[in-house]
């Protein structure tokens, strides 16, 4: 049976929609990840579910133990991850509500555990070749599952992740923009570097819940404009998970 995991981001953590599920704790190399994990059954598939921030999103982005998280799925024997999270929207036509499958990102942390390897073995030097760092197999399937669904989907994007928790200037969001990215958050780059390095196939669902702070028309994002999009959207979020994991087949 294949066996996916679910990272619950901003607005989802306590996601609720497994059959017969049980709690458990899992210990990795790297300490704790940042919460215990539910695991049951879901369509086809054994689902497990993590949250990101923790069950009382009491963690800020840069304590995240990423490490910890992506190895708790592979301990776990996980064949694929999908990620979900809020993000603003660095592009007009990237409206409140829409979702972004991204296809790309720029990562602009300065603190995140980035690798697994903290060292090489003689002779044995690890660089993950990350081109294209997001599986097109579960982004092919989000795509399909949400244009069926009628959302609003745009099937690629570039991702910047900043450091956080605090929001951008204005002058940094107009710099991500002319760097050519679409979309900004504080979690998917490195989850999906980490996932790559773990070779577990990861895709994203990235909710717009803003427009960050480049848009001079309007006022700067604000943390409660983003809990106030996103739990209005947030249905769809879980509807296209529920459509995607039944399509997947061992």
């Amino acid at each position: 049976m294949v066996r996916v995991g679910l990272v619950g981001g901003s607005g989802l953590e306590k996601l609720n929609i497994l059959e017969h599920s049980r709690e458990i704790e899992v210990s990795t190399p790297y300490g704790p990840p940042s919460s215990s994990l539910y695991t049951g059954q879901l369509g086809p598939c054994e689902v497990v579910i993590l949250s990101r921030h923790g069950r009382g999103h009491t963690i800020p982005p840069a304590q995240v133990n990423n490490r910890a998280n992506i190895s708790a799925f592979r301990e776990l024997n996980c064949s694929y991850i999908i990620a979900t999270s809020a993000c603003g929207s660095l592009r007009e036509e990237i409206q409140r509500g829409d979702l972004v499958i991204p296809d790309q990102f720029i990562d602009f942390t300065r603190r995140r555990h980035l690798t697994f390897y903290e060292e090489f073995e003689p002779g044995k030097a690890i660089h993950a070749p990350m081109a294209d760092p997001f599986s097109e197999f579960l982004r092919n399937l989000l795509i399909r599952e949400a244009v069926e669904l009628g959302l609003p989907v745009h099937p690629k994007g570039t991702v910047v992740t900043i450091e956080g928790p605090r929001f951008s200037t204005r002058a940094e969001s107009m710099m991500f923009r002319t760097l050519g990215a679409d979309i900004i958050n504080m979690s998917i780059a490195p989850e999906a570097a980490l996932a790559f390095e773990a070779g577990i196939p990861y895709a994203a669902i990235a909710l717009s819940t803003d427009y960050d702070a480049w848009k001079t028309d309007e006022a700067a994002v604000t943390w409660d404009e983003v809990v106030k999009v996103f739990n209005e959207n947030v249905k769809h979020v879980i509807q296209l998970m529920l459509n995607v994991i039944n399509q997947i087949k061992a």
